[in-house]
């Protein structure tokens, strides 16, 4: 038995695919309760579907934005001056307008149909990544050798970030989001990231190309600092692989304990998009909103919640309650839900969704159909989840065919 102090915080703890049933317990209960985040702090956790999308909705009374002298127990105290640097250009710890002025300049690389002319050379990346699979021969670790490659690669060739240099970032970035790891250390791992990022900055004020760290310098270059620079891709390289990897990895393995769901993914073409949507729903891997501060006395299902408290939005439960959706902890890829969780809500919705959906509807009918017979290599008891980590996912998920 798992001793009680190394389990992960209430809203993180997970029974292989599906949310403690405590989130269920309180979501049918009061709906909202108090608990202790993974930094030891009292936070109100926020458990419906409904409360949750009001909370997200509400940026005036729920804050992304840290007040003055906000310090997280465990972390070092650090200068007014490098809090700023290192809040700049991240979108997650911004609050309108500075975050709908840094939005407006995104978007536009995130539209559908931005998304659709990357179509051929995410089919090339996908293709060669299975072709390399079949050449090495079973088993593969399908999280090493498909789930991490595939995004990693995308986002790298988006952003201008050499390839070559994946693995220092994917490293940094997998420590950085496991919770368990002292804050100092993790920290420390954001400033390399952010000082290796920053030579990149640099290079693409000297001589912009065609990505977008180039677009940004081409198109907004006197309105953005260095620091917002190095925020913004930073935080794109780090979302933009982390979640589709564990998306790919986690979702592979739901398929393969539904097989008649995974059949029809692999030969219906219709089945992909509406199967993408319920797996996002239902596995749910960003446990979390990023925690919200309340700005005044607010209310709450009832709860009162007082000013400068801080709140979070539980998104594997609000994606499992029963007064969104039938039969909530069925996987059913019939469903078509697109007003799921699992990509936020409101005004901090998910900037890459459209990316993060097109590599999916890519990637799982063609991993399907180049291995039809794609079976775990090992019982699912010992599959290993990964359950400190701000991004649900598995440590490997070894295969055969």
């Amino acid at each position: 038995m798992t001793p009680a102090a190394a389990l992960p915080p209430l809203h993180m703890r997970r029974n292989g695919f599906d949310p403690t049933p405590e989130l269920r317990d309180i979501r049918d209960g009061s709906g909202v309760v108090t608990a202790v985040n993974a930094f030891g702090m009292q936070v109100y956790l926020v458990t419906r579907y409904d409360d949750i999308k009001a909370v997200l909705s509400d940026h005036e009374h729920f804050a992304n934005g840290r007040p003055p002298g906000f310090v997280v127990p465990g972390a070092p105290q650090l200068p007014e001056e490098e809090q700023a640097t290192s809040r700049a250009g991240n979108l997650l710890a911004l609050d309108p307008p500075q975050h709908s002025r840094l939005r407006r300049m995104l978007t536009g690389e995130f539209t559908v149909r931005r998304m659709r002319a990357l179509e051929p050379r995410i089919v090339e990346i996908v293709t060669a990544r299975l072709d390399a699979i079949e050449r090495a021969g079973a088993p593969a670790d399908l999280v090493a050798e498909f789930a991490l490659p595939i995004p990693s690669l995308v986002i790298c060739e988006l952003l201008g970030v050499p390839y070559a240099d994946r693995d220092d970032f994917q490293r940094r970035s997998a420590r950085q989001l496991d919770l368990s790891i002292p804050i100092p250390e993790r920290m420390e791992l954001v400033r390399d990231g952010r000082e290796y990022m920053g030579a990149l900055v640099a290079s693409a004020r000297r001589a912009p190309r065609e990505d977008m760290l180039g677009m940004l310098v081409r198109d907004h270059g006197s309105e953005l600092s260095d620091a917002e620079l190095i925020g913004i891709a930073s935080l794109l390289l780090l979302a933009g692989h982390e979640t589709t990897s564990n998306m790919l990895g986690l979702g592979t393995l739901a398929l393969l304990r539904h097989p008649e769901q995974l059949a029809a993914v692999r030969d219906d073409p219709d089945a992909v998009a509406p199967a993408v949507e319920e797996l996002l729903r239902w596995l749910s891997i960003v446990h979390s909103s990023i925690p919200r501060i309340t700005t005044a006395d607010v209310e709450v299902a009832g709860v009162s919640i007082p000013h400068g408290s801080l709140v979070l939005a539980a998104l594997a439960s609000g994606n499992r309650d029963a007064g969104f959706v039938d039969d909530p902890d069925m996987l059913n890829i019939k469903r078509d839900l697109l007003s799921h969780l699992a990509f936020g809500h409101g005004v901090h919705h998910c900037l890459g969704a459209p990316l993060a959906r097109m590599e999916m509807r890519i990637a799982f009918p063609a991993l399907l159909r180049r291995f039809p017979a794609l079976a775990c290599a090992e019982p699912f008891e010992e599959i290993e989840f990964k359950p400190f980590h701000f991004i649900y996912g598995l440590r490997a998920l070894p295969v055969t065919w």
